[in-house]
């Protein structure tokens, strides 16, 4: 089963809990449980962290039922609960359609292809 779909499953078995920074950001950012659970539900991992210092992580993006695109980090589903690490909102100015880092030039950031 592809990583997605297992962590999909957790998510909706209620098998998943939070860090504190993704509590902490929860609360600031306005994210709901629910929202976690719509964007995650139909979320596709853009990022792979095999090598994360506190263990292995995925960066997914979904979006809610009112089109709010979230980016939720989260480890992988080999635990018993999948850890949500961190969520946001991402900053269109640095992602590119929400699923492609810009690239930074000094001051400001670029497309890929801008430079």
């Amino acid at each position: 089963m592809p990583v997605i779909e297992e962590i999909c499953k957790k998510i909706a078995q209620n098998r998943f809990e939070y860090s504190q920074h993704a509590v902490d950001q929860s609360i600031i950012r306005h994210i709901g449980v629910s929202e976690l659970s719509e964007a995650i539900a139909h979320g596709e991992i853009i990022e792979d962290y095999p090598d994360d210092k506190y263990g292995p992580s995925c960066l997914i993006l979904g979006f809610t039922l009112e089109q709010r695109p979230l980016h939720i980090q989260c480890s992988y589903p080999s635990r018993p609960l999948v850890k949500i690490i961190t969520l946001y909102e991402p900053d269109v100015k640095l992602w590119i359609d929400f699923k492609i880092r810009r690239t930074k030039h000094g001051n400001s950031y670029l497309e890929k292809d801008d430079g």
